[in-house]
């Protein structure tokens, strides 16, 4: 904030959720001038401007897709320099009419939001932020601030270079969110597994992130045929539908969106309590942004991760793919396999997950134990016999000539009748049969673990082969043992989550998150920015009985006191008497 009054370039890297807004909405209000906002995302400028304006805040956003007549009306009052704030894309900002429209008002400041979308070693490179360098050139008497959630020291560097950022502040907060619970399990039944994980989370915000578009159709429709409210959403659906889901998810007649990661980024709801990847994402950062959506509103959420060797195998075909078809720099390409890389160690090592976060931006992690990961609550299990089981899998691959894939060398362990285990005959093999009754899917991660562990090799061709090699024949001659990990079905809360509910009076909660969404719909803004569910527990921890009580409570300023608080102050009063609830424990004020 202060580089920001001081007309100081900056670079501001805080996790999703840690305040960066702020730095640029303050310096702006109080220096009473217009400062501009570049957003990569409709969706994203919409939400804050909703959000500034419930809170009486003077900004406004241009974007394609606008009415004209909405478009005449914004210019109008930008002209007039009735706006703090004016968020555009990065395509609209140097546009010969925007440009227009701006230059009587002297602009002193441009907030780039997402910046690391303009480093190639980002996780998001995105070409239209290239021509955010020339700011300096057509506004040399403004600063720049670049803001980004994801932004490891190289990716930093990088970003200073190409804004032409001016002996710029570098402020880095703390990355760890530590009301976050991580969990990385090995993927046998992603829906399975994912319905397990949002039972623990009924009636509220989760969102589930898939790998393709066709993903997110039939996790949504398995959901849904499970009784949950949910749906999907990705780049290939119409404008309408995807607009449909989003502001249904945002006024919480929907509680679970699986969706392609085009969703997270243009959502700002703040009470998302669950954030499932069905596949491991390609990069940390990508991770890190996409579990930074839960959890905002300072309250406890779960991020659970299904993990499968297939899925870095899935990845590497994508990056060749890409490699072929738009023939890239070989240094983007080789960036984007050392991104895939670091991933999948975070997946397969064995550390505490807010420790491996931490240090992966540079940061120390000062606690031995985090109290919120699967692997500090002993929550990360061995298979029993995983040497013996993995011996039955490589022995199997080597009766079979090393000549097949991984479905084939399945049905043989499983002892499948198929035509085809029949017509090579390996309905003979020692090895046929020799793990019947085991679970397909538990057999088939199993495969892909030794993969991943390197105790297995796959071709790379279109039709795979699985092939032994050294550290293979070293566990079948006993000289190597393994280890395979496997899904535990009993999890536990994190203290942090005990913490927030204590003192709560859970239907009083609820009961306010009903009053909140019916206000909401009759306003036509999303439930959250009227209060958030911090907010609410406080008051139903609290129980305020007047509007001084109330106005002590965190999230309730005097705005939303006298908009809001007769509301709020008669629901409460209601449910006590309704309840023999006589005594606040605010003083009645």
């Amino acid at each position: 904030m202060r580089a920001g009054l001081d007309g100081r370039d900056s670079l501001v890297v805080m996790p999703t959720g840690g305040g960066k807004s702020l730095c640029y909405q303050v310096p702006a209000e109080l220096a009473q001038r217009t400062d501009i906002v570049v957003s990569p995302l409709i969706s994203l400028m919409k939400d804050q401007v909703d959000g500034l304006r419930e809170c009486g805040y003077a900004a406004a956003a241009l974007y394609s897709g606008m009415p004209l007549h909405a478009v005449h009306e914004t210019e109008e009052q930008v002209a007039a320099g009735r706006y703090r704030l004016v968020f555009v894309a990065p395509e609209r900002l140097l546009t010969a009419r925007f440009l227009q429209l701006i230059a009587p008002l002297k602009v002193r400041a441009f907030a780039i939001d997402e910046a690391h979308c303009i480093s190639q070693w980002g996780h998001d490179f995105r070409p239209e932020y290239r021509q955010l360098a020339e700011i300096k050139t057509r506004f040399p008497q403004a600063s720049i601030h670049a803001y980004t959630a994801t932004a490891t020291q190289r990716v930093r560097t990088d970003i200073i270079e190409q804004l032409r950022l001016s002996k710029p502040v570098v402020l880095v907060g703390t990355f760890d969110r530590p009301n976050l619970l991580y969990r990385i399990i090995p993927r046998i039944d992603a829906r399975a597994q994912v319905l397990e994980v949002l039972r623990r989370h009924p009636g509220q915000a989760a969102i589930v992130y898939c790998l393709s578009r066709n993903d997110t159709e039939t996790m949504a429709e398995a959901l849904k045929a499970n009784g949950l409210r949910a749906a999907c959403y990705h780049a290939g659906m119409d404008a309408d539908a995807r607009r449909h889901t989003q502001e249904a998810f945002s006024s919480e007649t929907l509680d679970v969106v699986a969706a392609t990661v085009a969703f997270g980024m243009g959502i700002d709801r703040s009470d998302v309590r669950c954030v499932i990847h069905a596949a491991m994402p390609k990069s940390i950062e990508h991770y890190q942004q996409e579990t930074g959506r839960a959890g905002r509103d300072g309250l406890e959420a779960e991020c659970v991760l299904l993990y499968s060797a297939a899925d870095v195998l899935r990845w590497e075909s994508l990056i060749e793919k890409s490699a072929a078809e738009s023939n890239p720099a070989p240094e983007s390409i080789a960036a984007a396999r050392e991104l895939l890389a670091q991933m999948r160690r975070l997946c397969t090592g064995v550390h505490c997950r807010h420790r491996a976060l931490s240090e992966y931006f540079g940061q120390d992690y000062s606690k031995a134990q985090c109290g919120a990961c699967d692997v500090c609550f002993g929550e990360v299990q061995g298979l029993t016999d995983a040497t013996l089981t993995a011996k039955k899998i490589l022995s199997c691959v080597a009766r079979a000539g090393q000549q097949f894939g991984a479905e084939h060398i399945i049905d043989v362990l499983l002892g499948a009748q198929t035509e085809r285990v029949r017509r090579w005959g390996h309905d003979k093999l020692t090895t046929y049969s020799l793990m019947k009754g085991t679970d397909r899917k538990s057999v088939t991660n199993m495969i892909y673990q030794l993969l991943d562990e390197g105790l297995l090799e796959r071709t790379g061709d279109d039709r795979p082969v699985l092939k032994l090699n050294d550290a293979s024949w070293a566990v079948l001659r006993s000289q190597r043992t393994v280890q395979l990990l496997q899904p535990k079905t009993k999890v536990r809360k994190s203290r942090f989550e005990e913490e927030s509910w204590n003192n709560v009076d859970g239907d009083l909660f609820e009961s306010l998150r009903s009053l909140r969404r019916e206000l909401a719909a009759e306003r036509g803004v999303p439930a959250y920015l009227l209060f958030s569910d911090a907010t609410l527990r406080d008051m139903a921890r609290a129980k305020p009985r007047s509007a001084a009580a109330l106005l002590s409570i965190r999230g309730v300023g005097e705005r939303k006191l006298a908009d809001l608080g007769q509301r709020f102050l008669d629901h409460i009063a209601s449910y006590c008497r309704a309840n023999d609830l006589r005594k606040p424990l605010l003083p009645a004020g």
